[in-house]
């Protein structure tokens, strides 16, 4: 029997009973006898559809196999859960089956048949301890008219039934959990794709079978052989029948079969040949199967140009048409499935989680993340939206300070047409370089409790930091080198768990970076023992468009367990090294103008700069010009502002906001050097000690 007719029989609503006002109301449910399903037909549907079908064998196992590899979570509110029993089980359903295994089988069974079944063997406690999946053809559904809820499942084989499941009439709770497509003409019962496709379906199949019988030489002859005797007289003669036949016999023996193919035919006398060929007609059944192949696909939402329809055009690329198979198709049935888990499984449990499918993983979808992180960082720089807008448009927690918007540095509120007024250098000379109030190092958070997930800090991390002056080096960096080296490990993301990461460390203890640091852990748990491994053993050689993970890793200031900080640094700098030829990426880059005082030029600087640089030289060696160490000098402030003014140009990124010129901001460098001279410790970063006197403890001269 063709698919068609099978399906036609499937889904042909069953009689239905005419309520009257003694047996009450419908409640919008009608239907919903088993005749139905003992018109189903899965194995026919199975074979004719499925394994006889190249085109839905390859959709089905687009959408199951896509669709099962998408990885999981279990979330508590915001907060990833890295171990609960839940997770466990999800991982490994039975001692048969593991978590790609089981839900390619689910997603299977869903396309086929339009129902996936799933049943819960629990434990001690009414905990789930195993789940399987029942095929669809063994599960009859019974109910009752009027009713909501079905009654019981019954699990069949060979007729016999095997296990009951009862369904709890108030809540429709079972041990047995129906996952259905929606059918608009049956209540508890789902309705295939392969419902709309059946028709195309035996088209294609009949197409198919049309082939291999012309590849067969059975459904259409490639020639004809022509006997036109003549007897002495020259009248036309008829071959008898036994002539006929051995006629045949010898063709087939001498020229059919593929052992045969292009061997030359002798004829002699009144033999002629004539070929034919495919006639238009033959043609046009060719591209009807291609027709079909299109719709097929179509039915199941994946593009025609993933299951090898020739000249399909749908989409420009590959890429293009996979990212569409995910958004239209998988996405929706992950969702499906994960509403599902939610409101059977997951109750189960008495620490209220939730499971989740982690689409941000899906590698098709990488382009359109990008592209929505693009428009948000544009939305942000431009004061359309902030930071924590933006932070929760791309799914991320909210943080401290970020409720502000910005405003681009080049634009200014127009205050009834008046110009700004320029800045007098020295009346913004208390701008700090570095942070006034540094952390100190002698200062530890609490270590957590066991299990206790409230008090955390970065020193009680489960994982090791990376080398913080290599990264940071990596990130200042601004070089087209630097900067494709940088994003090869994301951008929107990976910069924040940098900038975060440098709060972290500093010692901030704000909701904000507890937080991040939670989701560092979490991060770490699925990202360190993979991203690198590649370069283990010097395997792989890496190049800026594989050391994606490394990069990743570094910016969440985590070391990979297997490669190590120094392996890590090591994949960097072989990149850096093929790129542009450096040898050494392991400190900070040199900054700008960088001189020795004495060779400074004084006549290089405004006189009104110089005057400024005399009067703070007089000022400071007044108080702390006694001892050689500390005193100072014209040419070496004029040296400091100097680069001061070269950093402001070079290295924009490190300039804050409220400085409007490079000589503010050398003249912050200048007063950030003079506190360092008389006190012998710096405020935030060291720099410039190859200006100190010989002798001062921060002098790098010997």
């Amino acid at each position: 029997m063709a698919l068609l007719d099978n399906i036609r029989n499937i889904f042909t609503p069953a009689q239905k009973p005419i309520l009257t006002k003694e047996q009450g109301p419908m409640v919008g449910y009608f239907g919903v006898n088993s005749s139905a399903s003992k018109m189903f037909k899965y194995d026919d549907l199975a074979v004719e559809g499925y394994l006889k079908n190249a085109i839905v064998f390859r959709c089905v196992s687009e959408i199951s196999k896509g669709a099962s590899a998408v990885p999981f979570m279990l979330k508590s509110g915001d907060d990833i859960i890295e171990s609960h029993p839940a997770m466990a089980l999800l991982n490994r359903p039975n001692p048969l089956q593991s978590y790609s295994e089981f839900f390619n089988s689910l997603y299977g069974y869903l396309l086929l048949s339009g129902n996936s079944y799933v049943m819960r063997i629990t434990g001690i406690g009414g905990a789930p301890k195993e789940l399987h999946l029942l095929r669809p053809d063994r599960i009859e559904i019974k109910g009752r008219t009027g009713a909501v809820f079905p009654e019981r499942y019954e699990y069949s084989i060979n007729g016999k039934v095997q296990s009951v499941y009862d369904v709890d009439q108030e809540n429709g709770f079972s041990d047995l959990k129906q996952v259905k497509l929606w059918h608009p003409m049956d209540d508890y019962y789902g309705c295939s794709p392969l419902t709309a496709a059946a028709t195309e379906v035996d088209q294609h199949n009949s197409a198919t079978r049309h082939n291999i019988n012309l590849l067969e030489n059975g459904a259409r002859p490639s020639g004809a052989v022509i006997f036109k005797p003549k007897d002495d007289q020259g009248y036309q003669m008829q071959l008898s029948e036994s002539q006929r036949q051995q006629l045949l016999t010898d063709l087939n023996q001498r020229f059919q079969g593929s052992k045969n193919a292009g061997r030359p035919l002798l004829l002699e006398g009144d033999f002629d040949w004539r070929e034919m060929g495919l006639s238009p007609r033959d043609m046009d059944f060719l591209n009807m199967k291609h027709m079909s192949a299109t719709d097929i696909a179509l039915c199941f939402g994946v593009p025609s140009q993933l299951v090898g329809v020739p000249d399909s055009q749908t989409y420009s690329n590959v890429a293009e048409a996979r990212l569409a198979l995910y958004e239209e198709t998988i996405i929706p049935y992950l969702k499906k499935v994960e509403s599902d888990m939610n409101e059977w499984l997951m109750p189960q449990y008495d620490d209220n989680i939730e499971f989740c499918y982690d689409i941000d993983s899906i590698p098709a979808l990488s382009e359109r993340r990008r592209i929505i992180y693009e428009n948000v960082i544009s939305a942000v720089d431009k004061g359309i939206m902030t930071r924590n807008e933006a932070r929760e448009l791309v799914g991320l927690s909210p943080m401290d300070g970020a409720d502000d918007l910005l405003v681009p540095a080049n634009l200014f509120a127009l205050n009834d047409g008046a110009t700004p007024e320029a800045v007098d250098p020295e009346a913004e000379e208390e701008v700090d370089l570095y942070d006034t109030n540094p952390i100190d190092a002698k200062k530890v958070t609490d270590f957590p409790e066991k299990g206790d997930n409230k008090k955390i800090s970065l020193r009680n991390s489960n994982y090791p930091q990376f080398s913080f002056q290599f990264a940071k080096a990596l990130y200042d960096d601004k070089s087209s080198v630097g900067r494709k080296i940088w994003g090869a490990g994301g951008n929107i993301r990976g910069n924040g768990a940098f900038q975060n990461w440098i709060k972290a460390r500093d010692g901030s203890t704000s909701p904000a970076i507890l937080d991040w640091i939670k989701e560092r852990e979490a991060w770490c748990a699925r990202h360190t023992v993979v991203d690198g491994n590649q370069f283990v053993g010097g395997k792989t050689t890496p190049n800026a468009s594989n050391i994606a993970g490394v990069v990743a890793l570094i910016k969440w200031g985590a070391v990979n367990p297997k490669l190590g900080q120094q392996g890590m640094k090591d994949v960097v700098l072989e990149v850096v090294k093929k790129l542009e030829g450096r040898q050494k990426f392991d400190e900070p880059p040199e900054e700008a103008y960088s001189m020795d005082y004495e060779d400074v030029d004084e006549k290089a600087v405004s006189a009104k700069v110089k005057e400024g640089l005399k009067g703070k030289v007089e000022k400071h060696n007044e108080k702390h010009g006694d001892k050689p160490t500390k005193r100072a000098t014209l040419r070496m402030l004029t040296a400091v502002f100097e680069r001061g003014v070269g950093a402001y140009r070079t290295n924009p990124q490190s300039v804050r906001p409220s400085v409007s010129s490079a000589d503010q901001w050398a003249y912050a460098r200048v007063n950030s050097f003079l506190f360092a001279l008389r006190s012998g410790r710096f405020q935030g970063g060291r720099h410039d000690t190859d200006l100190f006197p010989k002798g001062h403890p921060l002098s790098s001269k010997k």
